[in-house]
């Protein structure tokens, strides 16, 4: 079976069913208008969505929201770096913050969200950045869900 054999053989979930896409799109705004009342950055929001996609494996998603990022002025190195974060000086204390607790949540499958993750997160963002950021990771696993199992279409037909 080639890849496009493969490709034709996907549902596509969001066209599939609508109205679980359409509630997931609004999710997604509630999450942004959390983002923001919470006053994370929105190159950070950015950043995390990237970060989480990355982590996922979904090429969908890290080309949406790095097309986001650069549009919304974000430095192409810190988009670069994105996965070596810790050993670079791009990156705030927030940010580093929040970049922590997004990587310990789309890794819960590899030991849960420790209390070190957690509380490293804690001591730097706000009860309402740590529920955000946590929001953001969730739902970003979610679409980046979606755009795997349907197989959404990145690159070169």
């Amino acid at each position: 079976m080639t890849k496009t054999e493969s490709h034709k053989q996907r549902v596509n979930l969001g066209k599939q069913h609508p109205a679980n896409y359409a509630a997931l799109l609004a999710l997604s705004s509630a999450v942004e208008e959390t983002a923001t009342a919470a006053g994370l950055d929105p190159l950070l929001v950015e950043l995390l969505k990237i970060r989480t996609s990355q982590i996922n494996g979904c090429a969908f998603c890290l080309r949406m929201h790095t097309h986001d990022a650069l549009k919304k002025g974000e430095n192409p190195d810190r988009i670069a770096v994105l996965p070596a974060w810790q050993e670079t000086g791009y990156f705030s204390e927030a940010d580093r913050a929040a970049l922590r607790l997004t990587e310990a949540i789309a890794r819960v499958s590899e030991g849960h969200v420790s209390d070190a993750d957690y509380n490293a997160a804690a001591a730097v963002l706000s009860a309402d950045q740590v529920s955000a950021v946590a929001w953001l990771t969730t739902l970003m696993s979610a679409f980046n869900r979606v755009a795997i199992t349907s197989r959404y279409h990145v690159g070169r037909s």
